[in-house]
């Protein structure tokens, strides 16, 4: 069983006992958190595509915890000028083991 669930404006396609690392959310460790936002769901006999989501479908999950991403590297550079810039970043992400998918 399988679901394509919207979680902070991104779509990832999930199944049961997963890790997820999403755009990062409130909660804190150890906190349940539920999507309703699945866009579809399927299991061994069908696929379901909502119109645009389908209704009466869950996804439970547990936040394990908040991450960083790695780092990446903005370098900006205007040849012959003399200028150079560079800069650094890093995503935060929460950490999220889907625990169920019901319908």
């Amino acid at each position: 069983m399988y679901a394509i669930v919207d979680i902070a404006g991104k779509q990832f396609k999930v199944t049961k006992d997963q890790f997820v690392y999403a755009p990062k959310m409130d909660g804190e460790e150890g906190a349940s958190v539920e999507f309703d936002k699945v866009l579809l769901f399927g299991d061994d006999k069908a696929v379901e595509v909502g119109a645009p989501l389908v209704k009466g479908a869950k996804v439970a999950g547990k936040i394990l915890g908040h991450v960083k991403g790695d780092k990446v590297v903005v370098f900006k550079k205007k040849r012959r000028k003399g200028y150079k810039k560079r800069n650094g970043h890093r995503q935060e992400f929460t950490k999220v083991l889907i625990e169920n998918i019901s319908k």
